[in-house]
């Protein structure tokens, strides 16, 4: 239920044989995950190796890189939603955890300088 967090980085779990990742946590409730900073906390402890995962946050922190590079291309149009989700809730609100994500997962900003403009436009500043 709360794997599809960090979403955040968007992305998402699990690759299947069409290439595409897995539609298993569609139905996450992104909303519950967002109000309990103990939930969202549990799920970026895992994605920056600080604390155990569940199966779903492995999934997560496995995708998060292949998911970068080709731009959500294996995502579905609800996790490509969810991600932006995710990241307006971090940039927003919990800026200092945004950052780290971003300094282990985009070092070099690359993913946030190619999608600067597009996620300008859902309010997300990078």
């Amino acid at each position: 239920m709360r794997a599809y967090v960090l979403a955040v980085f968007v992305v998402l779990v699990g690759a299947v044989a069409s290439q595409k990742y897995t539609t298993k946590y569609d139905n996450v409730d992104l909303d519950q995950i967002i109000k309990s900073d103990r939930l969202l906390k549990n799920y970026l402890d895992c994605i920056l190796e600080k604390g155990n995962c569940t199966p779903d946050g492995q999934e997560l922190k496995k995708n998060i890189p292949d998911a970068l590079l080709t731009d959500c291309s294996k995502c579905s149009d609800k996790q490509k939603d969810g991600t932006k989700k995710i990241l307006k809730h971090l940039v927003k609100n919990k800026r200092e955890w945004f950052d780290e994500v971003a300094a282990k997962y985009d070092p070099e900003g690359v993913f946030r300088e190619k999608n600067r403009e597009e996620y300008a436009k859902e309010g997300i500043t990078f």
